[in-house]
């Protein structure tokens, strides 16, 4: 009994002992639910399913991935309302921030008369203060309207180069808007003619950086022809245009076909342009060259709607009246005729002559200008040597002018009018008289004759007799005078011949006292950027041939790179790398080995059509032969050949 007694007591706190345990665990399991749920339920409702909630014992874990910072400190507050603070543990992460994506750089160029205007977002590496430099220098006196913006992220590649083409090509053109970023150049822009369309699309497209994707719009409307003029003249039974305006190729057809009925030869030209004053111009003109025609010569002047008709001195005057009577009548409406027989015009040339009075104006060769005659006061002889020093310089001018109070109106307009004229030759006379003016000489400008016949219409007015005698030469044309392509290798390789462009040894790096030949180079490319060439490089036969191969075009790319830094048109050059191949000299032989290290300059020619080739070889097979001109054996050497 004793004994029992002992035992039970023991084993009822034991008892106790386990179901205090067991109710706590019930009741830490019941927290651990009530805390997940409540703060789970709190996170859902507020539109936080990303978080995963999770108790152990009193703490609440908080896990999963916010989207961003903000996010994950309102998830907390929300699971903080619900439980003590103290009592979670955040296991939360946040979405890394991407990295910021640098901006896209472009520039955007308008160029007008009224000014040029910059636009668009530029490095912060880029040279600001060059760049606006060398667009005011194009923009000359005109405004300059800087709007970029300055971004500070890394230059983009080829950046530098593409905005150097840009800008080359903004001074190129003078009313064009160019679009640019690193990758691609967009450029719209208006240009005179399509003569020089086509210039500006093929230099624009040779001086493109390679690999630049390149988009150009060039336009070339019709030029304003002010005043709109035409000038017909049958001389010595020679038919032919100082001057030819028409506005559409109808009208153009129907003026070359009545001056080819009277008697002009060969192929005209006559230009398109806008500012015709009637549509009834092309039937005015026909009806106007048919009077010339039927007189047997003078001239024909339309400058707008008016017309000057000049016949030979020699017309007999029923002739003339009935042939300016007839043509009065037949001219379309607007259109005013100013017909005139002159009296016999004798051309002594000196100024001196015992005939009308004149002023004389000659130009030589040399460009030394001398002016002679009369003019009318002191007044009138200071305006026209200012205006022939403003045209031809202070120092070609020699005048040598005599006063004469009893010379006609419009003596000073007639004079200078004739030292403009005398301005579009290369050399030749101006002669102004009462009654015409004369006009002879040179020019390397194919449309001199026109636009001295212009200026002299609009200068000289209605009625007035001009005569321009004025012959295009070759030779003296800027765009004929380059050098041949043949030219330019040989002088290049003269210089070179001369000396060496030489590079440190094993290197492609240009020696200082090579500098003088490359510059020498640089002057003969000035007038050769349009011959395609190839800049060859060699080296001696030391060292490995892989070795002398990259050697060799190491160096003929740094030649090419050293023109391209003096801002020669690179783009018809070329550098290939031939190593040791095509020695001139002994190897074996240290002068030999200097003399095969060596840069030439080779003519590249165009790869012939091989589709024409293709078809001349076809027709070469057809085409028959006749028997008798060869044999079957000469005809397959032909063939082989």
């Amino acid at each position: 009994m004793r004994l029992s007694r002992i035992i039970l007591a023991p084993s009822l706190f034991i008892l106790a002992a386990l179901a205090a345990l067991l109710a706590a665990w019930l009741s830490a399991g019941t927290i651990e639910r009530n805390s997940q749920d409540a703060v789970s339920d709190a996170l859902i409702l507020q539109g936080h399913e990303w978080v995963d909630v999770k108790a152990n014992g009193l703490q609440v874990l908080l896990s999963g991935t916010a989207p961003n910072e903000a996010t994950r400190f309102r998830a907390l507050s929300i699971a903080g309302s619900e439980v003590d603070a103290t009592r979670m543990i955040d296991h939360m992460d946040v979405i890394a921030a991407a990295a910021i994506t640098p901006p896209r750089f472009s520039v955007e160029i308008l160029r007008n008369d009224a000014g040029i205007t910059l636009i668009g977002l530029i490095p912060a590496a880029t040279d600001h203060a060059g760049l606006r430099k060398r667009i005011k220098d194009i923009a000359g006196s005109t405004h300059v309207g800087d709007l970029l913006e300055i971004a500070d992220y890394p230059v983009p590649v080829d950046w530098n180069e593409v905005l150097d083409f840009a800008i080359d090509a903004l001074e190129k053109l003078p009313r064009s808007k160019i679009s640019m970023n690193a990758q691609r150049v967009a450029i719209t822009a208006i240009s005179d003619s399509a003569v020089q369309k086509s210039g500006w699309e093929g230099e624009l497209t040779r001086a493109a950086p390679q690999g630049l994707m390149l988009a150009i719009d060039i336009s070339a409307p019709r030029p304003v022809i002010t005043p709109f003029t035409l000038r017909f003249l049958i001389e010595d039974g020679t038919a032919r245009f100082d001057a030819c305006s028409a506005h559409d190729e109808q009208g153009r057809e129907m003026v070359l076909a009545a001056a080819a009925v009277a008697g002009l030869e060969g192929t005209a030209t006559c230009t398109l342009g806008l500012g015709v004053p009637s549509p009834d111009w092309p039937q005015a003109v026909a009806r106007g060259i048919e009077a010339v025609d039927q007189l047997g010569g003078g001239s024909l002047t339309f400058s707008d709607a008016d017309v000057t008709l000049i016949a030979p001195d020699t017309t007999p005057q029923p002739l003339f009246d009935k042939v300016a009577a007839e043509l009065e009548a037949d001219l379309p409406e607007l259109f005013s005729l100013h017909a005139v027989l002159p009296e016999p015009v004798k051309i002594d040339g000196t100024g001196e002559g015992d005939g009308p009075p004149e002023f004389v104006a000659t130009r030589s060769p040399e460009g030394l200008v001398q002016l002679r005659g009369r003019l009318s006061d002191d007044i009138q002889r200071a305006a026209t040597e200012s205006v022939a020093r403003a045209r031809f310089g202070v120092e070609a001018v020699y005048s040598a002018t005599r006063l004469d109070q009893d010379l006609p109106r419009g003596w000073s307009t007639r004079v200078l009018a004739a030292i403009q004229a005398l301005a579009l030759l290369d050399n030749g006379a101006v002669v102004v008289q009462p009654d015409v003016v004369d006009v002879r000489g040179n020019t390397g400008d194919a449309e001199a004759s026109a636009e001295i016949s212009r200026l002299l219409s609009e200068k000289l007015g209605e009625a007035q007799d001009f005569r321009v005698n004025v012959t295009y030469q070759e030779a003296l044309d800027p765009a004929q005078a380059l050098p041949a392509p043949e030219e330019c290798v040989a002088a290049i390789n003269a210089i070179m011949a001369e000396a060496k462009i030489t590079f440190a040894p094993g290197s492609s790096t240009i020696e200082a006292e090579a500098r003088d030949t490359v510059d020498k180079i640089v002057d003969v490319m000035k007038d050769c950027a349009e011959v395609q060439m190839e800049i060859a490089g060699y080296t001696d036969s030391q060292g490995r041939e892989e070795m002398n191969q990259a050697l060799s075009q190491n160096r003929a790319q740094a030649v090419l790179n050293a023109l391209l830094a003096r801002r020669v048109l690179t783009s018809n050059l070329t550098a290939h790398g031939y190593g040791e191949a095509d020695p001139i000299a002994d190897n074996e032989t240290d002068e030999g080995r200097e003399a095969n290290r060596r840069i030439e300059f080779r003519l590249l020619t165009p790869e012939p059509d091989e589709t024409v080739e293709a078809d001349a070889e076809t027709a070469s097979e057809e085409a028959p032969q006749d028997p008798a001109e060869s044999t079957p054996e000469e005809a397959t050497e032909q063939s082989n050949e």
